[in-house]
């Protein structure tokens, strides 16, 4: 009897532990890139200090929204950091909780633009950058978006595509320059097509652009200030523009699957990653540009990302209803007036 009672009460042990250890591995869906910063920077400091497994998905926001979408009455996910539009996506798809920003110690050290950033509670941002125009200071001189369209710059730049990150802001802030703020961007993509055949190209990767660059195919092109670096390291006359209608851009967030079962370590994961130290840390490896306002780097890495409160104040973002609401009648009007 009492044997029984010692195995059975093993089988319960083990059962108990089995369950615990479950509860305390982390499922999170991230971009691709700089994983290997990332692993080093962020997850393994964060295993060690909470004692729980981290187990890393990547891919881009279109993936693992459709992932969360095909399990949603069971979810593999519990975190996930995304662009603001396909949270707001998730969000009316009824994919994403709110987020209890009271159990985020480092929330309030976060600048305005990251604190919910849609307006539904649903988001913290973690990082943003600035889109602006880089061009070379010898060929030209770059005052304002609508500069781009002058006769002796226009047949010498690139402009993304209207299906890229940049596509849309790029034309949002053209259509200030040229005296719209209308959400349907048709006057800019009027502009930009009665201009398409001078154009030397309609990018889709930013990673064209250096070589572009290097070959003197073009002088000029709007790009997020992520891409910046190795435009740098050409050895050329480059300059980045702060056009009078302002800078554009974009923010990515963090978001908590609905259904979680681990939704507590979720947001100890999202505390941690928001912390000054560890987004100091990102910062210096030129991964992210810290939402931490708290966060102080040197001048030269302030150089090669986007930095400070009052680049975080002025960046004027396409509010994600407006991106959602307006997206397929944008890539109409594109095809219609630029891709004809």
């Amino acid at each position: 009897m009492m044997k029984k009672t010692l195995l059975a009460s093993a089988a319960a042990l083990m059962l108990t532990t089995g369950a615990a250890q479950a509860e305390e591995t982390l499922t999170i869906s991230v971009y691709s890139f700089a994983q290997d910063e990332f692993n080093e920077i962020v997850y393994k400091p964060f295993e060690e200090m909470c004692g729980c497994k981290l187990v890393v998905e990547t891919g881009n926001s279109v993936e693992r929204l459709a992932k969360m979408e095909a399990n949603k009455e069971n979810p593999v996910i519990d975190m996930a950091v995304m662009s603001m539009a396909h949270a707001m996506s998730a969000s009316r798809k009824g994919l994403i909780d709110k987020i209890d920003t009271a159990k985020l110690s480092n929330y309030d050290k976060l600048y305005d633009i990251a604190k919910d950033p849609n307006g539904d509670g649903m988001t913290v941002g973690y990082t943003f950058y600035a889109t602006s125009i880089v061009y070379r200071s010898d060929k030209m001189k770059i005052e304002s978006w609508g500069d781009l369209l002058k006769d002796d710059i226009v047949s010498h730049i690139a402009f993304p595509n209207v299906t890229t990150n940049q596509g849309p802001p790029a034309l949002y802030m053209l259509g200030q320059a040229l005296g719209t703020d209308a959400p349907d961007l048709k006057k800019p993509i009027q502009a930009v097509g009665e201009n398409a055949d001078k154009i030397v190209t309609f990018y889709v990767k930013s990673s064209q652009l250096v070589q572009l660059m290097r070959q003197e195919e073009i002088w000029a092109a709007p790009v997020g200030r992520f891409s910046w670096a190795p435009f740098t390291k050409l050895g050329l006359p480059i300059a980045w523009a702060t056009p009078k209608e302002g800078q554009t851009g974009g923010l990515n967030v963090m978001v908590v699957t609905k259904g979680s079962k681990n939704r507590d370590l979720a947001l100890k994961f999202m505390d941690f990653w928001l912390s000054t130290e560890i987004q100091t840390k990102l910062a210096e490896a030129l991964v992210d540009s810290p939402a931490n306002a708290e966060v102080k780097v040197s001048e030269e890495v302030a150089n090669n990302i986007t930095y400070g409160e009052d680049t975080a104040k002025n960046l004027k973002l396409i509010p994600s209803a407006v991106a959602l609401d307006n997206r397929d009648a944008w890539l109409a009007e594109w095809n219609a007036k630029v891709a004809r």
